[in-house]
């Protein structure tokens, strides 16, 4: 295999099956969860979907080691959230290891029933470069809407994270990776509805 050729192989949009081509990727914290993504953790450019059965259920805490570590980074970019239905909670987050002065909070306008300066904002941030992880609460998407974004977030080598309802699973989408998540006896149940070079099925978490 010559040089280049196994340069373009590392390339993070390259998808190669259950060999999948080596990406950068933000640890989850959990390892049966790492286990299962591809490349071992969230990666570190593109969209991803989160999609809970109810808000609360556990999919913040999915994200939090991922917060952390890239907060706490040296060279640390902003991390975003787009919309989010419940203000964060300051104490939390810093206990958990996320430094609050990278931390940014967007609250596009209330009168905007249908979401477009929401998902405007989304797509201009992710795209920006200026951000690590960008979270997102959206009303509505459609595929061609999260190709944009997929796009976006490529661009800015940025994470972004769509939280949809478990409803929004019936739909087609183009992001490389779906989680559902539900509670679980002992915290969280996580299952992997599409993931380009990682597994399938349902792993039960243990949440702090």
């Amino acid at each position: 295999m010559s040089r280049d050729l196994s340069h373009l192989l590392e390339h993070p949009a390259i998808w190669r099956g259950r060999s999948a081509a080596r990406m950068r990727v933000f640890p989850t914290g959990f390892r049966a969860l790492d286990e299962g993504l591809p490349g071992g953790g969230w990666p570190r450019a593109g969209l991803i979907e989160i999609l809970p059965s109810c808000l609360g259920v556990g999919e913040l805490s999915l994200l939090l080691p991922a917060l952390a570590a890239a907060t706490q980074r040296p060279e640390a970019r902003w991390c975003v959230w787009m919309a989010p239905p419940l203000q964060p909670f300051a104490p939390a987050l810093a206990q958990c290891g996320v430094a609050l002065e990278r931390m940014l909070v967007v609250q596009p306008q209330r009168k905007d029933a249908e979401g477009k300066s929401a998902f405007w904002a989304f797509e201009q941030t992710l795209r920006s470069g200026a951000c690590d992880i960008v979270l997102a609460w959206l009303r509505s998407a459609l595929p061609r809407q999260i190709r944009r974004l997929h796009l976006a977030a490529e661009r800015g080598a940025t994470l972004g994270v769509l939280f949809r309802p478990r409803e929004a699973a019936r739909d087609s989408s183009p992001a490389a990776l779906r989680i559902a998540v539900e509670p679980a006896a002992r915290g969280a149940r996580v299952t992997l509805l599409k993931s380009r070079g990682g597994a399938r099925g349902s792993i039960e978490l243990s949440l702090r």
